[in-house]
């Protein structure tokens, strides 16, 4: 498994998780890591991205100050921390990699995915 997921559970609305991201060697180095979301009977949406250098971050409108991106390369982890949590944000939410600091909203641009991680925001 290249990429796996994890963090993901049932959190009142108002509540925080924090998710992780695990990649190997090759999708991680020189990799930008991306979470994408998918609620049912939507399409997946973006959420966030972190560059390889620099900790350059991207964000979805939606999420903007309530969640932030990180990674640690030592790790080879990349996380997403979410704050504030509302019930709209309730989706599998799945981590990403490209080569490619561009166009990060469209999820072909990406050229490795993990295994999401179900997080549901109860009202």
């Amino acid at each position: 498994v290249q990429l796996q997921a994890s963090g993901g559970g049932l959190v009142q609305a108002g509540g925080s998780l924090r998710l992780s991201c695990a990649a190997s060697e090759r999708t991680f180095t020189n990799n930008h890591m991306a979470w994408f979301r998918q609620a049912p009977g939507k399409e997946r949406e973006f959420v966030a991205a972190i560059s390889w250098v620099a900790g350059g971050t991207y964000y979805a409108d939606s999420v903007k100050g309530r969640f932030t991106i990180s990674r640690d390369n030592a790790k080879k982890t990349v996380y997403l921390q979410m704050n504030s949590l509302i019930p709209e944000d309730t989706a599998v939410y799945s981590c990403a990699a490209t080569s490619r600091w561009s166009r990060l909203k469209f999820p072909s641009e990406y050229d490795y995915w993990g295994q999401g991680t179900l997080v549901t925001v109860s009202s």
